[in-house]
């Protein structure tokens, strides 16, 4: 009996391995000149991420690189080439891999990463929260699996002196085959290097935003933030920050609704500061919310750091304590 080709798919549709020879380049481009069929898939306040072809390697990868009008722009290509480095220096199974850092006449900085084919949490939740009916491949406990996936990324981040700052469902990719890959470590801080944050992102309290924090349809960053990014007090951002950002993602994956909306930013700023949430138990009537889920994200979300979970470990521990009721136990 004979066998079918071995083969693999990045997402569009099947690649036979046997095709590998045939596709090789005659001649071995150098640099931005091996990468071929560019498609933008989103762009941001100063980048642009496109899917395009790697002759060499034979694969379609992301690239990430500042739009036309920032080329110039001293700043915005040092925290480009940051994020690549940090991105490149996370190997993590909740990282995205990146493949190349470059520096091209035309196109200035770029680096190309790992194409993962699937959709952001934010997305699914969006999704999710139409209904049960919407709900049923990604039921709470699903829910909760993804953000804590997540938190092993920031867990291994931490451990390495990095706190990403920008935790949210948008910077979540979930993958068609169930990766989980925390995005975005472009205003990620790293202990002991000079904060490299541009004075127009700091003292938010101020209300000024770089447009980079504010993308999508949604004004996602503010929502967020933790008390203490808010008051602008640099010093006591750690990982306790990341915790608090993580707890408002979990309060929204199980409730749908995000704990501290205002109408404008800075009465969403008040809320953070000033307001606790009900519970999220008291806010999902369609799924039973478990008491110690209650507890976890209240606790992640405590306006004093020295109140939350200390570590990313200790609150990754706790989730996974978690009893789910099963549909026969509702």
């Amino acid at each position: 009996m004979e066998h079918p080709m071995p083969q693999q798919t990045d997402g569009q549709g099947p690649i036979f391995l046997s095709s590998t020879d045939f596709e090789l380049p005659k001649h071995i481009p150098d640099g931005m000149e091996k990468y071929t069929n560019f498609s933008t898939m989103a762009k941001g306040g100063s980048a642009i991420l496109q899917t395009c072809f790697d002759q060499i390697t034979g694969r379609t990868v992301v690239m990430k690189t500042l739009l036309r009008q920032y080329l110039m722009d001293r700043q915005e290509n040092r925290r480009l080439l940051r994020e690549a480095r940090i991105t490149a220096q996370l190997q993590h199974p909740n990282t995205v891999p990146v493949y190349e850092i470059g520096n091209d006449l035309r196109k200035g900085i770029y680096f190309t990463m790992k194409r993962i084919s699937g959709e952001n949490f934010y997305e699914i939740l969006r999704r999710a929260s139409r209904g049960p009916q919407d709900a049923v491949n990604y039921p709470l406990k699903r829910r909760i699996e993804i953000l804590t996936s997540a938190g092993l990324a920031l867990m291994y981040a931490h451990t390495r002196g990095v706190i990403h700052r920008d935790v949210k469902p948008e910077n979540i990719w979930v993958g068609n085959f169930g990766e989980v890959i925390l995005l975005d470590w472009g205003v990620a801080k790293v202990w002991g290097q000079r904060d490299d944050t541009p004075e127009s992102e700091r003292n938010v309290e101020s209300g000024r935003f770089q447009a980079i924090t504010m993308t999508g349809d949604r004004p996602g960053t503010p929502l967020y933030m933790s008390p203490e990014q808010i008051s602008g007090n640099r010093q006591t951002v750690d990982e306790r920050t990341d915790i608090f950002s993580m707890g408002v993602a979990l309060y929204e994956a199980t409730c749908f609704s995000e704990p501290f909306r205002g109408r404008v930013i800075q009465e969403t700023f008040e809320n953070i500061l000033n307001t606790t949430p009900p519970l999220p138990s008291e806010v999902q009537t369609h799924e039973p919310v478990p008491p110690a889920l209650d507890d976890i994200i209240m606790k992640a979300i405590a306006k004093k750091p020295s109140q939350r979970f200390q570590t990313m470990r200790q609150m990754i521990d706790a989730l996974r304590t978690i009893h789910f009721a099963t549909s026969d136990e509702t």
